[in-house]
């Protein structure tokens, strides 16, 4: 499974960036999908999850300013960040679970919230 992210960049405080990320490959089936991050001097860390079936998982920090969506059929995910602050600055990384136990991560995209 490879992963391939794209839509970071640099944005306003306030202001609002969409990432999307696409899974290619043959032969498996992703059963959930997400977006991790990891900040200048820190570790990576959990944003968001999406399952197959739809069900959404936020971090605190980010509920009510991203949203998380799927697309099955096409296997791709996407992020919607709205309402950005300089803390949400990071390297953001797509993440999928392929089965029970294969997690995959894709090179990331950096989002930079700065005035």
């Amino acid at each position: 499974v490879q992963l391939q992210a794209s839509g970071g960049g640099l944005v306003q405080p306030g202001g609002s960036i969409r990432l999307s990320c696409v899974a290619s490959g043959s032969g498996f089936t992703i059963n959930a999908m997400g977006w991790y991050r990891q900040a200048p001097g820190k570790q990576r860390s959990l944003v968001a999850t999406i399952t197959s079936g739809g069900s959404t998982n936020y971090i605190d920090s980010v509920k009510d300013r991203f949203t998380i969506s799927r697309d099955n059929a096409k296997s791709t995910v996407a992020l919607q960040m709205n309402s950005l602050k300089p803390e949400d600055t990071a390297v953001y990384s797509c993440w999928a679970l392929v089965g029970l136990t294969y997690n995959y991560w894709g090179r990331g995209t950096q989002v930079t919230v700065s005035s």
